[in-house]
C-alpha cells in the first residue's frame, strides 16, 4: 500500500527555501549513491519505510494498491498537472518522455517498488552547473486522497509525482514552483543550454535541417489556433526534415511527435494544403505514410500551425546515452564557475565604467567563424539578481586581466540583455579572432555564484584571465639622505627618547611614538599595536624585533607615499577607501595580487560599512610587503615547495 501525506490546505505546510547558492538537499552523484544504498539497507534491516527529514510531509494516508515506479509496457503519457497549474513541468516531462536515453538518467530505472522496497527514491537534476543526485521518500501530499500535484491520470506510476517532489525540494517547497518556467525547467532535466527561435525567423527550412543534424533537442509549440488535432500545451519533438519530390519540382516536408494521451489514436500525416500533400509523388507518400510513431506535415503547413521552436543544445554525454542522437553532430560546450564577489569581481554593469574591470573575464580563441551560443546562469534561485554579459573583440590574445583602460578604449561587440531570470542567453555570430566575456549582475557589490557555458559546433579554446602576482616597484622606500624638515626633526628626537642603548625601538615603543607624532586621528588608525608588530617584522634584518632611526624615516617617508595614494582613490568619501578601489590601490602602491589573494585581503580588512580605513590599507600593504619579500628572499626554500601565488594563499590567510 502506498502512502501518501493529505493536506488540509493547497501547499505544503514546508516553508520556502531561502535564497541560497546551491540546495543544501542535494549532493554530487556518486556521493549520494552511497548515501542512498546506505539508507535503504538501514530502512530493510529495520523494515520500516523511510521518512525524509529534510522535506518532511505532515500526514500519512493510503492511496494506490498495486503502484509502479516505471511501467514501460503503458506506452501513454498520462501525466497531468496539479492545483499549481505547472503546464511547463509537464511540457518539460513530455520532452524527457520521448527521449529514453535522457529520461533514464534523470529517472534511474534501477528503482522498483518489490520486496526490497524502503520508500527511498533518487533523481538526478541539473543544479548550479553540475549534475547534483535528490533522494526523497514516498510521502506525496493529497487533497480528498488524491494526489495534489503532478499524477498519472490512469496508470498508477509514481516517476511523475516523485520527479516532482524532487524538483520542489530543491527549491525548497512545492509553492516555489509556481515561479519556475520551461526554459528552467529543460536546463535542471537535460543538462543543456536553452535557446527559443521564432519560426519567422526561419524561413529557410534547410536552416532547421542544419539544427536537426546536432545533438540538440528541437521541439515545436504551436500557436492558438483552432485545429483542436494540434494541442497547444504542450511541445512537438521534430525529428526529421526532408525535401521530397512532387509532380512540379520539390517540397519540404517535416516529422513530429508528441506524447500521446490514453485513449488517443495515431495519424500518420497532417495536411491543410490538400492540393501540394496530393503532388507527392505515390512512392514517397507511401513512404511518409508507413511510419507508426509521429506524423508528417508539409514544411509551410507547420510554419503556419507553429510559432516557436524550443531547443535544448546538449553534449556529447547526451549522445552517447542517448541513441536518436548517436549520428548527430555533438556541441562542443566550455563552461567555468566563478562567483562575483564584493570588492574583488562584483564590479556591475557598463555603467559603472570604474569598476567595471573588476569582473571576472573569460578569454574566447575562435579559429573559424561560428555561431557560438552563450549563457550565463546565476545559482541564486528564490532572489536572483539582475545579469547579463558583454563581449569585447581584442586585437591579441590577453595573458592575465585586462587593464581598466581598455574598456575606456574599445567598444563592446555585443551586450546581452539585463534581467533576473536564472539563465540570460545569446546567439552570437563570430569571426576568427579573440573575444572577452564578462560576465556582470547590473549593480556592483551584489555577490552570487554562476555559470558559464559556450557552445559551439567547432572546436573553442577558453580560459580565465586573472592578474599574475607580482611586486612592480618597492613598497616600502628610502628616505632620502637630503630631507630636513621640522617633522622630521621632531620624530627625530621623540625616537631618541624612547630608545635604548642601541638607538633601536621595538613594536610597543613604536606605537607610543606614532601616537606622539602622527598628526591626526585618520593617519594614526595605522598605530595599532597589531600594525606596529608587522612594521617591525617587515623592516627589520636581524631578527631582534626593533628597528632602527634610519629604517623608521624609511618608514615614515612611505606612510607619506601611501598616504598620497590612499587620498587619490579615496574619491567617494574623505578618509575612507571603497573596497572596489582596493587592488588598484595596491597596485600603484608596488604590488599586482590575483582574484584569491585579493578575496583573502578583502576578507580580512574589509569593514561591515565595506569601506576601508588608513590603517586597513597599511596593515594590508605590510603584510603583502612581508609575503612577497620572504619568498623571494627565501626563494630556494619556498619555490621548490609553492608557486607565488601559492604562498600568497597560504601567508594571507594567517
Amino acid at each position: 500500500m502506498f502512502c501518501a501525506c493529505t493536506l488540509p490546505r493547497v501547499i505544503e505546510s514546508k516553508k520556502p527555501q531561502t535564497a541560497n547558492e546551491t540546495s543544501p538537499y542535494a549532493s554530487d552523484v556518486g556521493r549520494s549513491m552511497a548515501e542512498y544504498e546506505k539508507i535503504k539497507a538501514m530502512c530493510l534491516q529495520k523494515r520500516q519505510l523511510w521518512e525524509d527529514p529534510d522535506f518532511p510531509a505532515t500526514q500519512a494516508s493510503e492511496l494506490y494498491a498495486n503502484p509502479k515506479f516505471i511501467n514501460e509496457t503503458y506506452d501513454a503519457f498520462d501525466v497531468v498537472t496539479s492545483i499549481l497549474g505547472d503546464q511547463w513541468m509537464r511540457s518539460c516531462f513530455g520532452l524527457l518522455y520521448l527521449y529514453k536515453g535522457l529520461f533514464f538518467r534523470v529517472i534511474p530505472g534501477d528503482q522498483q517498488m518489490d520486496s526490497d522496497y524502503a520508500g527511498i527514491f533518487r533523481f538526478r537534476i541539473w543544479w548550479c552547473g553540475k549534475w547534483m543526485e535528490v533522494l526523497v521518500d514516498d510521502r506525496l501530499p493529497t487533497v480528498h486522497g488524491r494526489l495534489a500535484f503532478m499524477h498519472c491520470s490512469e496508470s498508477e506510476q509514481l516517476w511523475p509525482a516523485l520527479l516532482e517532489k524532487a524538483y520542489a525540494k530543491m527549491h525548497g517547497s512545492y509553492e516555489a514552483l509556481k515561479y519556475g518556467n520551461l526554459h528552467d525547467g529543460l536546463v535542471d532535466l537535460t543538462g543543456g543550454i536553452t535557446e527559443t527561435i521564432a519560426l519567422s525567423d526561419m524561413k529557410d527550412p534547410m536552416a532547421l535541417y542544419n539544427l536537426l543534424q546536432t545533438t540538440s533537442l528541437v521541439t515545436a509549440y504551436r500557436v492558438d489556433h483552432s485545429i483542436t488535432l494540434i494541442k497547444s500545451e504542450i511541445g512537438y519533438r521534430i525529428y526529421h526534415l526532408e525535401k521530397v519530390d512532387t509532380d512540379g519540382g520539390y517540397t519540404h516536408v517535416v516529422r513530429l511527435e508528441r506524447p500521446l494521451a490514453p485513449g488517443e489514436v495515431h495519424f500518420n500525416h497532417f495536411v491543410l494544403d490538400k492540393h501540394t500533400w496530393s503532388s507527392i509523388i505515390p512512392s514517397e507518400l507511401a513512404r511518409l505514410t508507413s511510419i507508426s510513431s509521429g506524423f508528417w506535415m508539409l514544411y509551410k503547413d507547420f510554419q503556419k500551425i507553429f510559432s516557436r521552436l524550443e531547443i535544448v543544445h546538449v553534449d556529447g554525454e547526451a549522445k552517447q546515452i542517448e541513441t536518436s542522437l548517436r549520428d548527430k553532430q555533438k556541441w562542443q560546450i566550455k563552461s567555468y564557475q566563478g562567483r562575483w564577489m564584493k570588492g574583488v569581481s562584483a564590479g556591475g554593469c557598463r555603467n559603472h565604467a570604474d569598476f567595471f574591470h573588476m569582473n571576472p573575464q573569460i578569454q574566447l580563441v575562435i579559429s573559424q567563424h561560428d555561431n557560438v551560443y552563450i549563457s550565463l546562469s546565476q545559482h541564486c534561485i528564490m532572489e536572483p539578481k539582475v545579469i547579463g554579459f558583454s563581449i569585447y573583440k581584442l586585437s591579441k590574445s590577453l595573458s592575465e586581466s585586462a587593464s581598466p583602460a581598455l574598456f575606456k578604449k574599445i567598444k563592446s561587440s555585443m551586450n546581452s540583455q539585463y534581467t533576473n531570470s536564472r539563465q540570460v542567453s545569446e546567439r552570437c555570430s563570430l569571426d576568427v579572432g579573440t573575444y572577452l566575456i564578462i560576465p556582470t549582475t547590473f549593480e556592483p557589490r551584489q555577490e552570487g555564484s554562476f555559470t558559464l557555458r559556450v557552445c559551439s559546433i567547432n572546436p573553442i579554446n577558453m580560459n580565465v584571465l586573472d592578474s599574475l602576482p607580482k611586486a612592480i616597484k618597492p613598497a616600502i622606500v628610502k628616505a632620502p639622505t637630503e630631507i630636513i624638515s621640522y617633522s622630521m626633526e621632531l620624530y627625530e628626537s621623540q625616537f631618541l627618547q624612547l630608545s635604548d642603548e642601541h638607538k633601536t625601538i621595538n613594536a610597543f615603543e613604536l606605537q607610543e611614538l606614532l601616537d606622539r607624532c602622527l598628526p591626526n586621528d585618520y593617519i594614526k588608525s595605522c598605530a595599532t599595536i597589531e600594525t606596529c608588530r608587522q612594521i617591525v617584522l617587515s623592516m627589520e634584518n636581524d631578527h631582534s624585533g626593533r628597528i632602527t632611526l634610519a629604517e623608521f624615516k624609511d618608514l615614515i617617508y612611505s606612510l607619506k607615499n601611501w598616504q598620497d595614494i590612499f587620498k587619490m582613490h579615496s574619491t567617494e568619501q574623505k578618509g575612507v577607501l571603497r573596497v572596489e578601489r582596493f587592488r588598484d590601490a595596491l597596485r600603484d602602491v608596488g604590488f599586482v595580487v590575483p582574484e584569491r589573494a585579493l578575496a583573502l585581503l578583502v576578507l580580512k580588512y574589509m569593514r561591515k560599512d565595506e569601506l576601508l580605513r588608513f590603517g586597513d590599507f597599511v596593515s594590508a600593504v605590510l603584510l603583502l610587503h612581508r609575503a612577497f619579500h620572504m619568498f623571494f628572499k627565501n626563494g630556494s626554500t619556498y619555490k621548490n615547495n609553492f608557486t607565488l601565488p601559492e604562498w600568497l594563499k597560504l601567508t594571507l590567510t594567517f
